[in-house]
Formats: structure tokens, C-alpha cells, sequence
């Protein structure tokens, strides 16, 4: 759908980076983020950098034993890295993910930019334990950059052993993760009254609903924010089905309502990255052209919202 000023649509575009998707995201020089400076934001704990766009895998990357769906995710897996990614999200929940990760990572180039994240899911301090060293372990990693509790599940518990864990040097950063509306009275208690580097949550522009408290409590205690469902599981997508995207959008360098969404998410002053999740390498492509170019400021993003809303 063209809309004018020689851009191309979602749809055109998507075609034509499909269409090199197949051989030029590994062909060496020739990759589409040449040149290009990606975004990147502090972990406010240490004041790391990180690109603002990540990568999710639940749902997309539970693949272990079909090898046509493995062959397929290691080329995503590979436009990943070479578009500037590092931060891989996983966790136990997610069937075979971590294993079919780390199988990949051994068969693609770009690991050793990898920021490694998981979480543990499941009950006491020894469950837990033992978890989290068979993620490690399916990863194929040394130790984790970032371990999360997963939907604050025995999180008293596990806060203590990942403690202990940081200070011997086993993980690098303590998370907390909810992807539920139901949560965050008591996510909001908990980074209140404990200590965190990350807090992962459900954001986007369609589900603002964190901006009101958990948002600003992260910023005042300078805790790392990581957006998950940042296109509220597609609902995004099929709100603006068959929408022009506004050319005004050409301003901060946007090319797709993918990238509108993600930009739309990671501009936030609070919010340190997103993470999407894909199996289309296309979609990886395009997902990653949001961490490029600028990101919307506070007006703009006024923009997008009364734009959004009124489709």
C-alpha cells in the first residue's frame, strides 16, 4: 500500500526483505544495517548499554525434533545478531526454547555479543537451583547476564539465591518478570521494598496501563525496564489491518507498524529495551530496523498515542 513521498508499505516492504532475507542478512558487508548506529540505552544499575531492541522466544522457538522449523529459526536467529541484537529472553515455561537456543548458538555467528536472559520458574530454593543450572546448561553458557523470576512465582525464595548467586559471580543483573494486569499490586510492592536490576512487564501502545505507577517506580529506583508483548500478542497488528501508516512517522525513521509499535514502546524514558518475538525471518528484519535511526520524543509519542487511538 504506497502512501505517497515514494515510501513503500508494510506489506511492500516486508516482500522485498523477504525477498533478501534468504541470502543478504549473511552475506559479509552487504547487511542492510551497514553504516547504520543502533540504539541503544543504560542498564541504570551499571550503566551498560543495550540495544533497545531485543528478541523474545516464547511461542516461537519451542521447536526441538523439527529440524524444517530449527533450519528456519537459525536464519532468524542469524538476522538477529547481525542487525546489532544481544538480549535473547527465554525461560523453563517456554517448552524447548532454551534448548533449541542452545543448539543454535553454537551453528550461528554473533554469540559473543549475546546478553543471555532466563528465568526461573518453579517452587523452593533447591527446584530452583537446579533449574536454573539446567537452563545454563542447555544455553551452553558460562553464566547468565540476566536470571528472572517468572511471574514472581516464590519470588522470597528465589531473591535470595539470586543474591547469593550475583555475588559469587554466577549472574550478572536479578530480574522480576509479570505479564499479567493481576500482578502488579504486588510488583509494585516488590521493587518498593527489594532489590532489582530488571523488571520485565507488558507494554505497549495499546496497554498504557503501567505508565501510571510501575513505570515511574522503576525510573525513581533505577531499575532496568524490559517491554515484553510489545504488539499485545498481534492485537496491534489487526487494529491497524489495511491502515496507511502516517508519513509523518518518515521523521523518526519508520517503515513499518511494526516499528511504530516498537518505537512507540522503547521511547519511554523508563523502558530499557523490547522484545519481540518471531519466527519469520522478514519479521526479525523488520523488527530490528526500530533499534535505527531516532526514537519519537515526548511530543511525538502524543502523536502516535491520539493516532492510534482514533483508528
Amino acid at each position: 500500500m504506497n502512501r505517497g513521498n515514494n515510501r513503500i508499505g508494510r506489506r511492500q516492504l516486508l516482500k522485498l526483505i523477504a525477498g533478501l532475507a534468504g541470502s543478504f542478512w549473511i552475506t559479509p558487508g552487504l547487511s542492510l544495517a551497514a553504516g547504520r548506529t543502533t540504539i541503544k540505552k543504560a542498564i541504570p544499575s551499571s550503566g551498560e548499554l543495550l540495544p533497545v531492541i531485543g528478541m523474545g522466544s516464547s511461542g516461537t522457538f519451542d521447536a526441538a525434533g523439527n529440524k524444517e522449523v530449527i533450519a528456519n529459526l537459525e536464519k532468524v536467529l542469524g538476522a538477529f545478531f547481525e542487525y546489532g541484537g544481544t538480549m535473547i529472553d527465554s525461560s523453563p515455561m517456554y517448552g524447548s526454547s532454551e534448548q533449541v537456543i542452545g543448539a543454535l548458538l553454537k551453528t550461528v555467528s554473533g554469540p559473543q555479543t549475546l546478553f543471555a536472559a532466563t528465568k526461573v520458574w518453579t517452587d523452593g530454593k533447591a527446584s530452583g537451583i537446579t533449574q536454573m543450572e539446567l537452563s545454563r546448561k542447555l544455553w551452553g553458557v558460562g553464566r547468565f547476564d540476566l536470571m528472572q523470576i517468572h511471574n514472581l512465582r516464590d519470588w522470597k525464595v528465589h531473591l535470595e539465591t539470586l543474591k547469593a548467586m550475583k555475588t559469587e559471580g554466577k549472574i550478572r543483573y536479578i530480574g522480576i518478570t509479570t505479564s499479567h494486569g493481576r500482578y502488579h499490586d504486588e510488583l509494585l510492592s516488590t521493587l518498593s521494598n527489594y532489590p532489582f536490576d530488571f523488571v520485565q512487564l507488558s507494554y505497549n501502545i495499546g496497554n498504557r496501563e503501567v505508565e501510571k505507577a510501575l513505570l515511574p517506580l522503576a525510573a525513581e529506583r533505577g531499575i532496568a525496564v524490559i517491554a515484553n508483548r510489545p504488539f499485545a500478542r498481534g492485537n496491534l497488528f489487526r487494529q491497524t489491518k489495511d491502515k496507511p501508516l502516517p508519513d509523518w512517522t518518515e521523521a523518526f525513521g519508520c517503515n513499518s507498524w511494526g516499528q511504530f509499535f516498537l518505537k512507540y514502546a522503547v521511547s519511554h524514558p523508563a523502558v530499557t529495551c523490547a522484545i519481540p518475538a518471531t519466527s519469520k525471518v522478514h519479521h526479525m528484519i523488520d523488527n530490528m530496523g526500530a533499534g535505527f535511526g531516532v526514537l519519537p520524543d515526548k511530543a511525538m509519542r502524543k502523536k502516535m498515542e491520539d493516532h492510534f487511538d482514533a483508528l
